[in-house]
This record gives structure tokens, sequence and C-alpha cells, in this order.
């Protein structure tokens, strides 16, 4: 009954105290974030990483990413799973708090935007919660609802393979979130200037 009021008195860590007061002024910057998880469940799923790359005044800025590896041996070995690219990559691997405060101070107050870019918040909404953060404020932008409305389409999805097809983009092998960011932040910029988006 008296949740609210728990939540105003609520003591938030430094770093997201930090990320709110980024919103007072809007930003320019687009985040494309891809995350690689265990499931689609964010009540019992997990995050394996987080790919991002920003787009700033319709270009990628390759030198402004953010990739991720968080360790989930917990999750691992309760589910008698094995992940070779957990083992083998050369990428640092992060504590999930440590991941996501990393993540939270990288977007900032961008605009975030995904390949059902909701359920990527939601993932991330839900391991917040255990660190007694608030939820992810950022706008957010789908591509595959940006596809959808260009075309007039509300009965068919569209996974990322069916974009990079449809736009005819050309691609290598995907082997991490990094690379599905690539992806979608070119498709992002295709749909941004078929739609006529600022």
């Amino acid at each position: 009954m008296f949740d609210w009021i728990k939540n105003i008195n609520k003591e938030y860590p430094e770093f997201w105290k930090e990320y709110l007061s980024k919103f007072e002024k809007k930003s320019n910057r687009y985040v494309i974030l891809s995350t690689e998880t265990t499931g689609l469940n964010p009540k019992k799923d997990v995050i394996l990483s987080f790919g991002a790359i920003a787009v700033i005044d319709d270009q990628i800025v390759v030198q402004d990413t953010l990739e991720l590896v968080i360790l989930q041996y917990k999750y691992l070995h309760d589910n008698g799973m094995t992940n070779e690219f957990l083992v083998e990559t050369k990428l640092p691997k992060f504590a999930e708090p440590n991941a996501l405060e990393e993540l939270v101070k990288y977007i900032g107050s961008s605009t975030l935007v995904g390949h059902r870019i909701h359920f990527d918040i939601e993932m991330i909404n839900e391991a917040l919660e255990k660190l007694n953060c608030g939820r992810i404020k950022n706008e957010a932008l789908d591509i595959e609802i940006m596809h959808q409305k260009l075309y007039d389409i509300t009965s068919k999805f569209f996974s990322l393979d069916d974009l990079v097809k449809s736009y005819k983009i050309p691609q290598s092998e995907r082997n991490s979130a990094i690379d599905d960011a690539y992806l979608i932040a070119l498709l992002f910029l295709k749909l941004k200037s078929k739609l006529g988006l600022k």
C-alpha cells in the first residue's frame, strides 16, 4: 500500500543518480543496442553480453562502441549449460552489477535503437531492479516496427535476418552482440532516411 513512499525515499546508487541527471537536455545521440540472453523470459533468463554502437548526425561512430561480456556462471552451472563464447572470448568479462553500471554510463540520455528493443530494455530493467535502481528512461526505437510502419504491415513479424535481406545489407559472420548492433545501425540509417525522421 505504501510502496510509493518507499520509492520516494529510495537511496539510489551513485551511477544511477548520475544517469538520471543526464535527462535535463535532449541528446542527439542514438545508441544501437543488442543483447545476448539465455532466453526470452525477463523474470528467469539472464543477459550474457551487450553490444552497442553510437550513431550521431546519421553517421555510425565506430570509435564510440561498448562490448561487454557478463559472467553468469551460476545460471550456466544450474542449467547444465556451457558457453564456449564466454570461455573463448578475449573480451574483458564483468560481473553483472559492473556490466550494468558500464552500460548505464555509456547510454546516458541517448535514444536506444534495436531489434525488438523493448525486450532488451525489459531484461535490463529486471537486472537493474536487483541493484535498487529504477527503470531505464531512454526513448526507444525499434527497427522492426519502423519497417512495419514504412510498408503499413501489422500482421507479420520480421527477424533481423529478414530485415538484413530485405534491405540488401551485406553481412559477414555474426558472432557477437556487437556484430548485430552494427547491422541494426545500418538498417536504422536506411529506415530513418526512408521514413524521413530527423
